[in-house]
């Protein structure tokens, strides 16, 4: 017996230091609490830590980790989900593009937001997992010293290789380019959907030959743009205004853009989801949002983030009055459908 309660006192003393072990350390860990926060890189990265990275560090005391994602995130966000190996908690995802998959799958943790929590923000930007923060377009753009006098003002005239000679191009990837090339041949902006398909690919054997470049990534396209190595293109608004700021002569033109939503999703099951909800109903805060427009020319979800953009920068932004009420958002359904048959065909076309 006295044995015994030697070993207890033994174990209790054991585990009491132990405990005394674990417990010293709690405050210091309650002080450096963090969330990783995967992004697209490059500006990216320099917008977000400027309007949501730094702020919510301060105000809440989070730290927040970015890193930088892949081009294409789903999959890899699916295998954390599915692993519960989460090297980050939260990541931009575009609606379009992704969401519609992940929401499918159940890969995504619940936010339960609702709108009325942010006065301002557009429809479309949220879903019950995920809250869009930014919003680029698809646009053309033209070199102004190609076309001083007269240039495309739409698909149709983009299309119209002898009205509006010279070099052209387009990216190689169907999300867009289908809906282009419908639109060139005379279907309305707002009855692209369900496309049809064999009616997009009849129009893009009308423009095949006369297109030089078929762009695959958003550097490449502005460099096209910039070097005047094409005279016209369709790209991302953003990658033509970093053209323009580098002195380029280039303009846009935002009737019939098909714009995306990229914004903040959270792999379900990630130990600190908590914090990252936090984080996501942060980024939803007007005046956060308006502070990435000064390094990034996207738009806010927002639309009361404009009350702190100044007028002319304003103007560059898709969701601008004035060039969103041309535009779309393509449709996350029928692409979720439709978008690996989709994908084959175009790479077929291509290749052929």
């Amino acid at each position: 017996m006295d044995r015994i309660q030697s070993k207890r006192r033994s174990l209790v003393k054991a585990m009491g230091g132990g405990l005394a072990a674990v417990a010293l350390p709690l405050p210091s860990l309650a002080a450096s609490k963090q969330i990783v926060v995967s992004d697209p890189g490059g500006p990216y990265t320099v917008a977000y830590r400027k309007a949501f990275y730094d702020p919510f560090e301060k105000q809440t005391g989070i730290k927040v980790v970015s890193v930088a994602r892949e081009s294409q995130p789903v999959a890899q966000f699916a295998a954390m989900v599915q692993t519960r190996n989460y090297i980050w908690d939260v990541t931009t995802l575009t609606l379009s593009a992704d969401i519609p998959f992940l929401e499918e799958r159940g890969l995504l943790e619940p936010l339960n937001l609702k709108a009325a929590d942010f006065p301002g923000l557009m429809p479309e930007a949220l879903t019950a997992n995920w809250l869009g923060v930014d919003v680029y377009s698809t646009v053309l753009a033209y070199r102004t010293d190609k076309m001083p006098k007269e240039h495309p003002r739409n698909w149709a005239e983009f299309w119209d290789v002898k009205r509006f000679p010279g070099r052209r191009s387009l990216r190689r990837n169907p999300l867009d380019t289908l809906e282009q090339a419908l639109m060139a041949d005379g279907v309305s902006i707002d009855q692209l959907y369900p496309l049809d398909v064999d009616r997009a690919f009849r129009s893009l054997d009308k423009i095949r030959k006369s297109i030089s470049v078929w762009w695959t990534g958003g550097a490449q396209s502005t460099q096209l743009l910039q070097s005047g190595e094409v005279d016209m293109l369709s790209l991302w608004n953003a990658r033509a205004q970093a053209a323009i700021d580098g002195k380029a002569p280039v303009s846009i033109v935002w009737d019939q853009g098909l714009y995306s939503i990229e914004g903040w999703g959270v792999p379900k099951g990630t130990p600190r989801a908590a914090e990252a909800r936090e984080f996501v109903v942060f980024c939803g805060d007007a005046k956060r949002q308006a502070a990435f427009t000064d390094d990034l020319a996207y738009g806010p979800t927002n639309l009361k983030a404009y009350d702190f953009i100044k007028p002319e920068r304003a103007a560059l932004l898709p969701t601008a009055k004035d060039n969103l009420k041309g535009m779309r958002l393509p449709d996350p359904a029928w692409w979720q459908k439709n978008r690996q048959a989709v994908t084959e065909r175009f790479n077929a076309w291509i290749i052929a």
